[in-house]
Parts: C-alpha cells; sequence; structure tokens
C-alpha cells in the first residue's frame, strides 16, 4: 500500500488534485477566520462601506479585492462562496451517487425482467432535463404560495394560526425546499446507475458470488459485502468529478436566474452591469467577475483532476503497476 501511495504520489498531475482540494478545504473550514462575518448583516455579502455608493470601489484596505456595488466585499463574498460551494457540491454528489449505485446495484444482482423495467425507468430519467425540472418546481413552489396566501404569510407565520400540521408541513416544503437541489437529485443518478448495474451483472456470475450464494448468503449481504466493494470505483470517480460540475450548475443557474442560490453566482450577478467599462474596457471593474470567475473555473478543474487521480488510486488493477 505504501509502495502504492509513493508511485501515487510520483505523478506531478495527482499532487496538483491533491492540493487544489486541500487549497479549497482549507478556504472552506477556515472561512470564519480567514473573513470574520459581521453581526450586523451575517451573511456572504458584508458591506464595507458606504451602501449608498452604487459604483464598485477597486481593492483596498478593507476589501482586498475590491467591492460591489453597495459596497459588498468581493474577498468575503469568495471566501464564504467557497464554504457553500463545498457544501453545495459534496453534498449533492453524496446523495445522487448513493441512490444512483443502489439502485444500480439492486437491479442488476435482480437482473431479468425486474433489471429490465428498473434501468428503463432510469433511461426514462435520463430523457427530462435538470433546466426544466428546476422551472417547473419553481412555479409549483409560487403556485403552492399564493394558493396559502403569498410568502409574506409564509415568513412572517401567519399559517400558524390554522394550527394544521398539513399546513405546518406545507409551510416547511415551501420555504425549505432547493428546487435546483431537488432537481439535480431527481434527475442526476442515472449515470451512476447504469455504470453500477453493468459492473454488477458481470461479477454476479464470477466464481466467488456464486460460492457465496450456495452457502445461502443473503442477497443483501451479498450486494454490499461482495458486489459493491468490487463495482463502486468508477461511480466515486463520477462522484468527484461531478462535484464541480454541481457547482458550476449551481452557480449557472443563480446567474440566469432560475432558482440557484450561489454565493459566486450572486457576485457575479451583481457586479454584471459594471463587466464592461467606459470605453469597452473590460478590465476596469475587473474585481467584480474575475475572482469569482476564476474561483468557479479552477472548482471545476481541481475536482475534475481529483476524479481522475482518484480512479487511479481506487483501481486495482493499477494498484500494483
Amino acid at each position: 500500500m505504501m509502495i502504492h501511495f509513493r508511485r501515487y504520489f510520483s505523478h506531478a498531475r495527482n499532487w496538483l488534485a491533491f492540493l487544489l482540494v486541500l487549497l479549497f478545504v482549507f478556504t472552506a473550514i477556515a472561512a470564519p477566520f480567514l473573513s470574520p462575518v459581521d453581526p450586523k448583516s451575517p451573511g456572504p455579502l458584508k458591506q464595507v462601506g458606504k451602501g449608498s455608493i452604487s459604483q464598485p470601489q477597486p481593492p483596498n484596505e478593507i476589501a482586498p479585492l475590491g467591492t460591489l456595488p453597495r459596497q459588498y466585499s468581493v474577498y468575503h463574498s469568495l471566501i464564504w462562496g467557497t464554504r457553500d460551494a463545498m457544501l453545495f457540491g459534496l453534498t449533492v454528489a453524496a446523495c445522487v451517487a448513493f441512490f444512483g449505485i443502489l439502485y444500480g446495484a439492486i437491479a442488476g444482482y435482480a437482473g431479468g425482467v425486474v433489471n429490465e423495467t428498473m434501468m428503463r425507468v432510469a433511461d426514462a430519467f435520463l430523457t427530462f432535463p435538470v433546466i426544466a425540472a428546476v422551472v417547473y418546481i419553481v412555479q409549483i413552489q409560487i403556485n403552492v404560495l399564493n394558493s396559502i396566501g403569498g410568502l409574506d404569510m409564509v415568513r412572517w407565520g401567519y399559517l400558524q394560526v390554522f394550527d394544521f400540521p398539513a399546513m405546518t408541513l406545507v409551510q416547511s416544503l415551501v420555504t425549505n425546499v432547493n428546487p435546483l437541489f431537488v432537481s439535480l437529485f431527481l434527475f442526476c443518478w442515472m449515470p451512476y446507475a447504469r455504470l453500477v448495474n453493468t459492473l454488477v451483472i458481470e461479477l454476479k456470475e464470477t466464481e466467488f458470488i456464486l460460492a457465496a450464494r450456495s452457502i445461502g448468503m443473503r442477497p443483501g449481504r451479498i450486494i454490499f459485502r461482495h458486489l459493491l466493494p468490487n463495482a463502486i470505483t468508477p461511480a466515486v470517480v463520477l462522484a468527484a468529478r461531478d462535484v464541480g460540475s454541481f457547482v458550476i450548475l449551481q452557480a449557472t443557474f443563480t446567474f440566469i436566474g432560475f432558482g440557484g442560490d450561489s454565493v459566486w453566482g450572486n457576485i457575479l450577478v451583481n457586479g454584471r452591469n459594471w463587466i464592461i467599462g467606459p470605453g469597452g474596457n473590460v478590465m476596469t471593474y475587473w474585481w467584480v467577475y474575475l475572482p469569482v470567475t476564476i474561483a468557479v473555473i479552477l472548482f471545476g478543474i481541481t475536482w475534475n483532476l481529483y476524479g481522475d487521480s482518484l480512479g487511479e488510486l481506487l483501481d486495482p488493477f493499477t494498484r500494483y503497476i
């Protein structure tokens, strides 16, 4: 194992992926120390100057990366946006991968008509675009809010006067459901299912699985003890790559106004009217878009590199080569 790790870290690409992931993890964990939250206005937007000034200000002592309109610190939002990106990307990837892996493994082990039916369901989900799901869920939320009295009634708790358990449940769902998270969970698990399903179908005919069946081992034990450990590696690699993809999608949906709540996306939204400065110079107000754009691109590249390196680390065929 030590030899394998030594060989793994002998590649500059693997070192780069590891250090970049470590950088993002450190930034996310150390966010309260790198840029403390203002008790008067907690959250990823920190006002460091007079809010009446609508023009972005260049980097200075109190705003190392300049300010957005209304004098929100780009540096503060960038740091806390890293924590938001890590939490969102890892949470979505973990949930999607877990469901997809379990679904594909059960279908593959069952085989026959059960497998065909379950995988055709997965194929049907593949045809539905995520962006349509986000729009649809947002519209459902709006319609539900309108039917129960609007957003203000939910926000101020007026629905509590009814004291109905069903009404309380509706209130909780409407105010807490993240449309993008739900959409990604519903319509991004299929690649994991298909990948694991193919591997499980191949593995279940191997001698050690046939031996486990012959001694009466339960299907659940066979799946979790023998099949998944040998079929999960490609899915883990895919999940690592998807962490970056999900965060990029979150920032994109936030920027176009389709239900995302990315901090990085909100930086771009607040500064998009200042990207092109006087005379068409895109570098006049570079701080309103360049730092966050680099962060989003670097985040996506980092997790793609880490996924590739993770595949090399976990692949049993390359472990001792």
